[in-house]
C-alpha cells in the first residue's frame, strides 16, 4: 500500500496531551489517525457517537430562571455587592 504525506492543523495543547496519552498506549498520532480512518471507512460514518450536551432538568430550570430574571429584573431581589449576598443567603 503507497502511503502519503497528510497535513492537519491541530492545536498545540491538544496535539500535545494526545501525543502524550498515546505514547503511554503504545501509539504515535499516526498510528492513531489510521485506526480513526479505517474504522471511519469500515463503519462509513464517524465510529463513535456526536451529541449535544443535553441540560439535566436542574440546569433547564436554571436557565429558565435566568431568563425570567432578564425579562422582568424588578421581580428579584439585588445585592450592590457579593458580601450583601452573602449577609442576605446566611441570615
Amino acid at each position: 500500500m503507497t502511503k502519503v504525506s497528510t497535513n492537519i492543523n491541530l492545536d498545540a495543547d491538544l496535539k500535545r496531551s494526545a501525543q502524550e496519552l498515546l505514547k503511554d498506549l503504545g501509539m504515535d498520532l499516526t498510528t492513531a489517525v489510521t485506526i480513526f480512518l479505517r474504522q471511519t471507512v469500515r463503519d462509513q460514518g464517524i465510529p463513535f457517537r456526536i451529541t449535544r450536551d443535553i441540560p439535566n432538568a436542574e440546569t433547564l430550570a436554571a436557565l429558565q430562571e435566568y431568563e425570567a430574571m432578564k425579562a422582568h429584573p424588578e421581580k428579584y431581589q439585588s445585592y450592590a455587592n457579593f458580601q450583601e449576598a452573602m449577609e442576605d443567603v446566611l441570615a
